[in-house]
Parts: structure tokens; sequence; C-alpha cells
């Protein structure tokens, strides 16, 4: 597969930051993107979004800490000006370009960017994004309703329960049990509860991110994640890698601090086992109707059976993130795998472009 359209370069605006409280990891993962791609074969051009929601070009010294160059790159750091969409802004408004570019890659992460809002806007700008689309994406960020069409599909996940504000604070289960937010990544506002009292400041604290929180059953077992990469019908698992966290559980920290954890490729868990993460993950990718990539979290519990906890449809994607070196792992190394992202997303917009609405 190959995002090669001859001698032309391909024009790709890369989406980062975001309104999320996860967006320095995207500022991260955009760096890594930017410097990957490579620079013969795409035109790049960086599309920072604030915390207010306001789009604008990069400056000249942020686009050399990207390692995006300057102007003779595709981008334009004279046009500076922002405007929160869809308010037009004097000038060359920043959101207008991506009607100029080939492909938008999206590296946001959590609400206003992995929840299907960007997607929706790139579908209504009909321009070629890389991975899932607006339904994919909004479900897949729903880990509660997420969860329902796992269990429709017979694919087997972890048991929760979902609370709304003013439901009583419970849990059916018992403890310890995981209290998180319904639409959050990145770890952010998940707490491990041990008895009553901590259930409530669980609740609280998730409340705080999201108007709907779930009280999930503890999993004892060994904590995995496999990616999936393609498209429609030839969608592909890499192997699985194990999870050690260096703390009780795998938080904000363990996932981003230094040495707050090791990721172990492949699993150790029996050739059986892989097998079923792996034809699980492309089930669970399929059944959510994601395209382009996802990062599947599972669990192997202590009598084998393999369960799917979410999919993150725009996982981190630094060189060194989980999702990049499990498929490095598998034999697809970091540039490649975003050759194949753009390829896809193509791939995809040529084959949607066909059909009557």
């Amino acid at each position: 597969m190959s995002a090669d359209r001859g001698q032309e370069r391909i024009r790709v605006a890369i989406l980062m930051g975001g309104r999320s409280s996860e967006r320095e990891i995207s500022l991260a993962s955009a760096r890594s993107v930017i410097s990957a791609l490579d620079p013969a074969r795409y035109e790049r051009l960086p599309l920072e979004i604030g915390r207010d929601g306001r789009w604008a070009l990069p400056s000249a010294e942020s686009l050399q800490e990207l390692g995006a160059g300057g102007g003779g790159d595709g981008t334009d750091p004279a046009a500076g000006a922002a405007s929160t969409l869809p308010v037009p802004a004097s000038g060359r408004a920043p959101a207008a370009l991506l009607g100029e570019v080939d492909v938008v890659f999206p590296v946001l992460h959590g609400p206003f960017g992995e929840d299907g809002t960007v997607q929706g806007l790139l579908e209504l700008a009909g321009v070629p994004y890389v991975g899932a689309g607006v339904l994919a994406s909004a479900l897949c960020m729903d880990k509660d309703v997420f969860k329902s069409v796992l269990r429709d599909k017979g694919i087997p996940v972890a048991r929760s329960a979902t609370l709304r504000p003013g439901d009583p604070v419970e849990t059916p289960f018992g403890f310890p049990v995981f209290v998180k937010p319904a639409r959050l990544g990145s770890s952010v506002g998940i707490s491990k509860a041990h008895d009553d009292a901590e259930l409530a400041e669980a609740v609280e604290l998730a409340f705080r991110h999201d108007e709907k929180v779930l009280v999930e059953e503890f999993v004892a077992g060994i904590e995995v994640e496999c990616g999936v990469l393609g498209n429609l019908g030839d969608a592909v698992a890499s192997l699985p890698g194990e999870i050690v966290a260096h703390a009780d559980w795998y938080d904000y920290s363990a996932k981003y601090d230094e040495g707050g954890m090791e990721l172990v490729v492949p699993a150790r868990i029996t050739p059986e086992q892989v097998a079923r993460v792996r034809e699980l993950c492309v089930a669970a990718f399929a059944a959510t109707e994601c395209e382009g990539m996802a990062r599947a979290d599972c669990f192997v519990t202590g009598d084998g059976e393999v369960l799917v906890n979410e999919l993150n449809t725009i996982p981190g994607f630094t060189a060194t993130s989980v999702y990049a070196k499990l498929f490095e792992a598998t034999g697809i190394g970091y540039a490649e795998l975003l050759d194949r992202l753009v390829a896809l997303a193509l791939e995809r917009h040529d084959r949607r472009r066909g059909l009557q609405y």
C-alpha cells in the first residue's frame, strides 16, 4: 500500500492540540508525526487548535520546534490569524486551508477531536482524513455505548454499571472497582475504589469530567494492548503487548511518566491467547465500523478468557508510543505506518466518493 501519487508531493495537514485535557499528549504525538513524514513525499502543514477552540497556524519558531520547516514546506507562518469555527476571520483563516490539502491527519485526543466532532467537520468539507469516521469515533469514545455494541456482537467485555447525575452511588460488583468518565481517555478522571468512601470520591471526580460515569468491575489478569490497521474488510492486528505498570494500576502517570510502565512484546501469554486477542481486536474494529487505525485495550483473565475493554481511535502517536511499538515488533516501522495510514485515508475517500446521497 502506498500514499505515492506519482511525483507530486501529498499535502498533509496535521491537526494538533485541541480543547481536551489530553492536549499535551497530542502536541507530543504531532511532533513525532511531522518529523517522520518524509518531506520528499509530503508537504506538511501543522494546524494547532487552542484550548479555547481557536485554530491557528503555528509561528515560525513553533514550526522549527515541530521540525516542519517554513513556508517552503507548504506552510504559511505569516498567515497567523486564528478563527473560531464557524466564524470567519479576516485574512487567510487557518480552517479554510483544510480545503487546500490532500489529506488531514488528526492527531487529537479526547473530546473535540477524537469523538467525531472534527471528523464531522472534515466530512462536511469533503476532505480525506486519517482514522475512524464520525460514527466509529463517537461510539468508541463513549465506553458505555461501546460496551453495549460489543455485547450485542458477542464480543466479551468487562462488566460495568452506568451512573448519571442523581443516581445512587453504588457498585454491583463489590470492591475494588474502577470508576471512570464515560467519554475521556488517557486515564484522566479515573480512580480505583476499594470501599464506599473511595467510591463516592471517585464518582465525584469522574463527574467533573463527564455527565456519564462508568463503575467497572476489577478484572484480575494480564493487561494487553493490540494495534489494528486497515479499512473495511482488510484490517490486521499487531502482535499484542503486555502492559506492566510500575504502580497499583495503569494510571496517567504510569502511561506518560518516564519509567512508569514497561511494554513487553510479545505479551507473555499462550499462542492460543495471542491468536484470540488478535481475532477479537479485529472483530471489535469491524463491529464499531472503525477504519484506519485503533489501539485495543484487553484483559487476559486468570482462566485464559480474553476481554476487550476499549478501542482508542487516535492512540498516542509518538515513535515510542504503544501503538507504534506494537507494529514495529510486527514488522511495520513508524514511517511505513504513517505512509499506510495516509494511503488508507485516500483509499477510503476515493471509495466513498462514488456513493450517491
